[in-house]
């Protein structure tokens, strides 16, 4: 799948599933890439992972691509809103970025334009591999690049609406853990604000559907995944590798031992 093509499934609101990489194992992402996911994201701000892993995580996820069922690209959750990690993560292949901490419509304007080149942006040109997958040409760059603003704070809950509409923007993500957080959640996933969070997440849901943008959302499973698609939401990423390795290999001991 081209890039512009997953721009357009994402900015038509098409139901599509990902999955999150936190470890720096090339061959983890290569294998996950091909089994069928419409994109897998790079965890840039939490993840064990530096740039040099971001680029061969990105390389991997491409040639896991390529013999998988669907087509996959890799996505990137860089480590701040800032022009540097934005373009050095879209230079080494991410067909988009998803952007942490976003409070305002003035956050996501500055993420918009250190997406993009100029005139619409203030990305630096020095594409790297983009150039193989993207091309050269700044304006294709610039209408294929996906960006997305994470809803994780009180203020960005506070804001969601100016921050839907802001010009440029392609979609929002919500962050749960933190999220639940920011209403007064003790740890993530904790029930005493079940009630509160579950409006906080359908609100974000609508206010993005009536921006006519895609909203995004990180689950722990599958079943988590399908609700929220079910809720409203255009696309659910499903828990993480080192979850996924860890409970795995618990229940298998579990099981051993039994």
């Amino acid at each position: 799948m081209s890039a512009n093509d997953f721009a357009g499934r994402v900015r038509s609101r098409e139901k599509l599933v990902g999955y999150w990489i936190t470890l720096d194992v090339p061959p983890v992402a290569e294998r996950i890439a091909r089994l069928g996911y419409d994109y897998v994201v790079l965890d840039g701000q939490h993840g064990l992972i530096g740039y040099q892993g971001l680029m061969t995580g990105l390389l991997a996820i491409d040639a896991g691509a390529s013999i998988g069922p669907r087509p996959t690209v890799g996505l990137v959750r860089v480590e701040a809103n800032d022009p540097t990690p934005i373009g050095r993560a879209l230079d080494a292949g991410a067909t988009g970025v998803i952007v942490p901490l976003i409070d305002t419509a003035d956050d996501v304007a500055r993420a918009v334009r250190a997406a993009k080149y100029p005139p619409v942006g203030v990305r630096s040109f020095g594409p790297m591999r983009a150039s193989l997958r993207i091309g050269p040409v700044p304006a294709d760059s610039n209408a294929q690049t996906v960006v997305l603003a994470m809803i994780e704070t009180p203020l960005g809950l506070k804001n969601v609406a100016e921050i839907c509409a802001t010009p440029g923007l392609d979609g929002v993500y919500v962050g749960p853990s933190d999220l639940g957080l920011a209403l007064g959640a003790r740890f993530p996933g904790d029930p005493e604000i079940e009630g509160p969070f579950e409006e906080a997440l359908e609100l974000i849901a609508r206010t993005a559907q009536e921006a006519g943008i895609a909203a995004g959302i990180h689950t722990f499973d599958g079943e988590s995944a399908k609700r929220r698609i079910e809720q409203g939401y255009s696309f659910a990423t499903v828990a993480s590798d080192l979850s996924h390795l860890e409970a795995i290999a618990a229940a298998h001991l579990d099981t051993a031992r039994s």
